[in-house]
């Protein structure tokens, strides 16, 4: 099939992978076998300055001018064919307006990476390209029982993702609801529930109307998450959404009891129980892509 067919193209064996760190650094130990596993699958890494430090607040990776630059770098330089991002953390955000965005926008290059990279994928999306929401090495690879999420990972990397493709299955779920009214549309946004709120208010929201809305989030206890959903609700999100998808919220207690006063008082369908997130399972989701959603079946497919 031809790559113009594919809604993301498959990588290639041999492709250069730059890895950036955007965000926070890794930890003790992580960023020793990251080109290891790059050349084991395949691929031809590439680490670039940021992940290397030193870090000015212990939050961040490297100072704001070396992270910067690598998001900039990789996606202008014409060897890279994509960017995944070390890790998540912190820091993200406070590139938004210094960010070359016409670059950005010129670049099809794939983003790969969750959390604190919600802000990045919204640029994407903004600028009508998709991302991946997927395992990042510092936070993800190598670690006990992450190993079926990043082989998920790499696998719909070497096939690529096309319309009618389903991107999983969520098992029955008490705070699912909307069935009855059958699939629904839309483009498939969000990630981390607490990035995505920091965007409201911001140039670099991304447009709801009629989208349908990814949200996870980790170590927020639950007025938190009741916080950033009433802010969702109070800025008009989500009655302007098609459909909310929810993936794990794991670190913290649970906000189930959270979860469960606001979900049901939503006039679109949910879809809970979504297998994606800081914890296992966190299969791959691509982000800026026109997707249908079946709460009865529990899937989401690529349209």
């Amino acid at each position: 099939m031809a790559e113009d067919q594919y809604l993301i193209p498959p990588l290639r064996p041999g492709a250069h992978i730059a890895v950036i760190a955007p965000a926070g650094p890794p930890k003790p130990g992580r960023l020793a076998p990251v080109e290891g596993w790059l050349s084991e699958r395949g691929y031809v890494p590439r680490l670039l300055p940021s992940c290397f430090g030193p870090p000015p607040l212990d939050f961040l990776a490297a100072p704001d001018a070396v992270r910067l630059a690598d998001v900039h770098t990789a996606f202008a330089d014409p060897e890279i064919d994509v960017v995944l991002a070390l890790r998540g953390g912190s820091g993200c955000i406070r590139l938004l307006d210094a960010l070359d965005l016409r670059l950005l926008a010129a670049s099809r290059k794939l983003l790969i990476g969750y959390s604190d990279l919600t802000v990045l994928h919204a640029l994407r999306s903004n600028a009508g390209i998709p991302s991946l929401h997927a395992p990042m090495p510092a936070s993800d690879w190598g670690l006990p029982g992450a190993d079926a999420d990043t082989d998920a990972l790499f696998t719909g990397l070497a096939r690529g993702w096309r319309s009618g493709d389903g991107l999983g299955r969520a098992e029955p779920h008490e705070l699912s609801h909307g069935g009855c009214v059958g699939p629904v549309r839309g483009r498939l946004i969000g990630g981390n529930l607490a990035m995505f709120c920091a965007l409201l208010g911001t140039p670099f929201m991304p447009d709801v109307d009629g989208a349908l809305l990814f949200i996870e989030d980790i170590s927020e206890e639950p007025y938190r998450v009741d916080r950033m959903l009433s802010q969702l609700r109070l800025a008009g999100v989500l009655d302007r959404i098609a459909g909310l998808v929810v993936g794990s919220f794991s670190g913290a207690e649970a906000p189930d009891a959270v979860l469960a006063d606001h979900l049901p008082r939503l006039r679109c369908p949910v879809l809970a129980g979504w297998p994606a997130g800081h914890g296992q399972p966190n299969r791959p989701l691509p982000l800026g892509l026109a997707a249908e959603m079946d709460v009865a079946a529990g899937t989401l497919t690529l349209r």
